[in-house]
């Protein structure tokens, strides 16, 4: 298991493709890019189907552990597949 000071140090971070990235910005860019409809049908997350926002959904990722996971996964396989072409 990593310790705190493990993911403060910026070698340990190299391979991190979340290092940096903010979870607002994850959001503003799969809002963007896929739109709340999609990301409530692909996740069923009642901040995503229910009068959607980026701070009722900022506030739900953040207390919510596993769903913030799926989230973060989502964004960084988005962000492989558009570099890929």
């Amino acid at each position: 298991m990593e310790n705190e000071n493990d993911l403060n140090n910026p070698e340990k971070q190299v391979n991190n493709p979340l290092h940096g990235v903010r979870l607002s910005d994850i959001l503003d860019y799969l809002v963007k890019k896929h739109g709340w409809e999609y990301l409530g049908d692909r996740f069923s997350f009642r901040c995503f189907t229910h009068d959607p926002s980026v701070n009722s959904s900022l506030k739900f990722l953040r207390k919510t552990d596993w769903a913030r996971k799926k989230v973060e996964d989502f964004y960084v396989k988005s962000v492989e597949r558009e570099r890929r072409g």
